[in-house]
């Protein structure tokens, strides 16, 4: 048997720093100073907080006391409003994700045309989304109004008789929804300047095949900006979970609207901790959420692969 013999790995030292070098090793911690202590004080330390307190039953006003999985029992097994506000959180992310995305990349294609005037009209289409919130809702309250509302005033000059929007339970989430449709323009944004980075030379190219409109833009415009939509989806899907203002404002306190087609997670989440104190209650439910969105990422992230096409190649 032959012996194998090893080259003995040289030790790697240090290099001594100079004073120059310790000084600016120095100032590059004292720039990222600020940065640290936002990550460890205002993210990483509020969330083993809030893990550590959803095993407790803490109100604000007692210590914590331990009481292991309790919360999390009570969510999954007593506690019906936590699944219909579940409910209602993946009903309006289920339909408003695709429908404002199919919007954006519509809109995003009519204003990508050469035509006079149309840095008018990419302005007037984005205003919607830089406006502010609180302020916007109470508009679509009278927009939304049943009886003087503008939108069922329109329908009734062509013989429907509008829905009232906020107070039926079936129309509440679609007049949500709705809202949302409203400002797609900082997603149309997002795939005008994609649409403007697709080479010129290939729908040439397809034109010259015989290619038409439709097949342009199935095997060229899509794949070309199919990374824009990828981080449109996947951000839409995390922006959706965290709805709250909506069901907030244009419904009476937070109540949830009526029957609780309004009563979206967060909203729910934020009555538990802020009007009935269950702390610990509501960090579980926090826990809960980021699990949800935390999958459905990764499935997004999986899925990715089969359909976002990047001109580099895969990596």
């Amino acid at each position: 048997m032959t012996k194998t013999l090893r080259t003995p790995v040289p030790k790697i030292k240090r290099k001594k720093l100079s004073r120059l070098a310790r000084r600016e090793e120095l100032q590059g911690y004292l720039f990222i100073l600020p940065w640290l202590v936002g990550l460890f004080g205002i993210t990483l330390f509020p969330m083993l907080f809030s893990l550590y307190g959803s095993f407790t039953d803490y109100d604000v006003t007692s210590r914590m006391n331990i009481v292991g999985l309790r919360n999390y029992v009570t969510l999954f097994t007593n506690d019906p409003l936590f699944w219909k506000s579940l409910y209602n959180t993946l009903y309006y992310v289920a339909l408003m994700v695709p429908l404002t995305t199919i919007g954006s990349i519509l809109l995003a294609l009519m204003l990508n045309e050469r035509i006079a005037g149309m840095r008018v009209f990419r302005t007037i289409y984005y205003l919607p989304a830089v406006l502010s919130g609180v302020g916007v809702y109470f508009l679509w309250i009278q927009l939304l109004n049943p009886s003087t509302g503008l939108i069922n005033t329109l329908l009734g000059w062509i013989g429907i008789a509008g829905p009232a929007w906020l107070s039926d339970p079936m129309w509440t989430k679609p007049a949500i929804i709705m809202m949302k449709m409203w400002s797609v323009g900082g997603g149309m944004l997002l795939y005008l300047a994609s649409l403007q980075g697709v080479p010129a030379q290939l729908y040439e190219s397809a034109k010259l095949d015989g290619a038409s409109a439709f097949r342009r833009f199935w095997h060229i415009t899509l794949p070309m900006i199919s990374p824009v939509i990828f981080f449109d989806v996947v951000t839409s899907f995390i922006g959706g979970f965290q709805i709250f203002q909506e069901g907030y404002v244009m419904t009476d306190s937070g109540n949830g609207g009526p029957m609780g087609s309004l009563l979206f997670y967060n909203l729910y989440m934020w009555n538990q901790a802020f009007k009935l104190f269950n702390m610990g209650y509501a960090m579980a439910m926090a826990w809960v959420l980021f699990v949800i969105v935390l999958i459905l990422t990764l499935i997004n992230l999986r899925m990715s692969k089969r359909w976002v096409y990047y001109e580099g190649g895969e990596d």
